[in-house]
């Protein structure tokens, strides 16, 4: 478990500061995560890696010359905001554009993706190398669905020494997508991980077993196995990596041996002994390998074997010097200097609100109650939420859930201080939601609220609910691509806004009945199978536990319509 920590709410963004306050002469903190305390005397690529928060090293302990310029970070096993990526993206940009590297998860995908377009928008370019190694996650065949898990590591060595090298944005984005289709891993958990203030584990093992092919965000194995020795665990590892080796690869290769975060290096060692024997045997020649503590997942027990196969370039760029608080290699150069660079968050962030009527403004009190019922409501369901999204999942839509609403409640009330009308205090609330909460939910919320208030609008006292509800859906379906039966809050929002459309009026009475259709539909996910997000790789096991997207979203919808038959009566 975790023992130190002050609000375990805060727990990431206390361990970032501390983690800048050591490392100060090479390190400094920006919105959003850190960069390089100098900067680069000459135009180079930006590597960022970037992520959820409880992997360290990765992501922010690699920065530094020969690995990362920067790192975004998110909250624990959280995707980081695009408003966090945007604000790492600007302060490490030295002119020859950015490169993000992030393992193969939905809310990273689209926070990531949404950046980049607001970067290129603003004039620096920005690309994208999505790891990819993970074996157990999914077959050769649907290599594209994989999970990224300790080969992000590789990854990002060889996209740092690429860069340091002095290739152009195309040229580093190629190294990295080389290294990452030559790259595959295998892991296992004999222990599931606790976040900071829990009481138990996000999972837990057999007596006497593990679970092979873990995530690294807190997810269980896809299938307990009897506990092996450390020879037959090596055996069966170097076995199915060996299985995958790519057509034409040559026998060198680069290996890490990761511990997730409770196993001793002793036990490593152990481990490493019948891996290096096992690959040798192969005819396989490892290159300066890794055995240790690289990519964790908090406190879980568990053991992870990447290996990428290396050619001439890979092989370079591999062995090439880094120097980073938490992995150092040879002598790296520091060909450094100061420069002050404008926060492109705090530019994106600014508010922009229309004059509002009198009916918008009282519309606004309105909308504001509804948001701080739904606040109070996502608090009491946080445990619950996040029991339920921990059976396949990482186990963070609770905590992630009530970060975000706290955040969108911020939003609305400092923008109707500032005299914004309804819309633009839902519309701000969205941006807030979307920039504190990260991960995919948060962006969908995010962008599903701000779309609603800018189908409100400022001049009107009264909602089209129907126009409102539309624009909130389409934003979400479109952003995430779920459809129906796909197990996510798709299947109880679609159920809901049909309702709605079938209902003679758009009363709150409506709203009601929608409201428990919609948790009807909620409750129902708990016989499919998901085909997105992080359970899709434990399928199996969401069977039997609704979807965790969904029963929050059915909650809120009925929060407000008890809090609209209040105002009514």
């Amino acid at each position: 478990m975790t023992y130190l920590y002050d609000d375990p709410a805060a727990f990431a963004e206390d361990a970032l500061a501390g983690f800048c306050e050591l490392h100060a002469d090479t390190v400094r903190r920006v919105p959003g995560g850190a960069v390089r305390a100098a900067r680069p005397a000459r135009q180079k690529v930006a590597v960022l890696p970037g992520g959820g928060s409880g992997h360290y090293p990765a992501f922010y302990g690699v920065i530094g010359p020969g690995i990362a310029d920067g790192a975004v970070s998110g909250n624990l096993f959280t995707s980081p905001s695009a408003q966090d990526a945007c604000s790492v993206a600007a302060a490490a940009d030295s002119g020859a554009g950015v490169v993000f590297s992030y393992g193969n998860y939905a809310g990273d995908v689209l926070n990531f993706g949404l950046a980049a377009e607001l970067l290129r928008a603003r004039g620096i370019r920005a690309e994208h190398v999505v790891v990819t190694d993970d074996i157990a996650s999914a077959p050769p065949g649907r290599s594209e669905q994989r999970r990224g898990i300790a080969g992000d590591f590789v990854v990002f060595k060889i996209l740092g020494a690429a860069a340091e090298e002095g290739l152009d944005l195309d040229g580093v984005v190629r190294a990295g997508r080389k290294a990452n289709a030559a790259t595959r891993t295998i892991g296992t958990a004999f222990a599931g991980c606790t976040f900071p203030g829990a009481g138990t584990p996000l999972f837990t093992v057999p007596d006497g077993g593990m679970g092979l092919g873990l995530g690294i965000h807190g997810e269980p194995g896809l299938r307990d196995v009897p506990l092996p020795s450390a020879a037959d665990l090596a055996a069966d590892f170097v076995g199915r990596i060996l299985a995958e080796k790519p057509d034409g690869a040559r026998d060198r290769i680069a290996v890490v041996l990761n511990g997730l975060g409770s196993v001793k290096h002793e036990e490593l060692f152990v481990l490493w002994r019948h891996v290096a024997a096992r690959l040798r045997e192969s005819g396989h020649v490892p290159v300066l390998p890794e055995v240790g503590e690289l990519v964790t997942s908090l406190d879980m027990a568990g053991v992870s074997l990447t290996v990428t196969w290396l050619d001439e370039e890979l092989e370079r760029w591999w062995s090439a010097p880094a120097d980073t608080p938490a992995f150092r290699r040879g002598e790296a150069r520091r060909e450094e200097t100061v420069a002050l660079v404008p926060n492109l968050a705090s530019e994106l962030a600014g508010p922009r609100y229309t004059t509002a009527t009198a009916e918008s403004r009282a519309l606004a009190e309105a909308v504001l109650d509804g948001l701080r019922a739904v606040q109070k409501a996502l608090h009491e369901a946080e445990t619950e939420l996040g029991a339920i999204d921990a059976v396949a999942g990482d186990g963070d839509h609770g905590r992630g859930m009530v970060r975000g609403i706290d955040a969108a409640v911020a939003g609305a009330e400092s923008a109707w201080q500032d005299g914004a009308g309804a819309g633009d205090c839902l519309a701000a609330a969205g941006d807030k939601w979307a920039a504190r909460a990260g991960g995919t939910s948060g962006v969908l919320w995010g962008a599903g609220l701000r779309a609603a208030g800018e189908a409100i609008g400022t001049e009107s006292g009264v909602v089209d609910v129907l126009a409102a509800v539309d624009a909130f859906a389409d934003r979400i379906v479109r952003l995430g691509g779920a459809d129906p039966g796909d197990k996510t809050m798709v299947d109880a929002l679609e159920p809901f806004r049909a309702s709605l459309h079938r209902a003679p009026s758009p009363s709150w009475s409506a709203w009601a009945e929608a409201a428990a259709v919609a948790e009807t539909a909620a409750q129902e996910t708990a016989t499919l199978v998901p085909k997105k997000g992080r359970a899709r790789p434990l399928a199996e096991r969401s069977v039997g536990t609704p979807d965790a997207g969904a029963v929050s979203l059915a909650l809120i919808v009925r929060i407000l319509a008890e809090n609209s038959g209040e105002r009514t009566r």
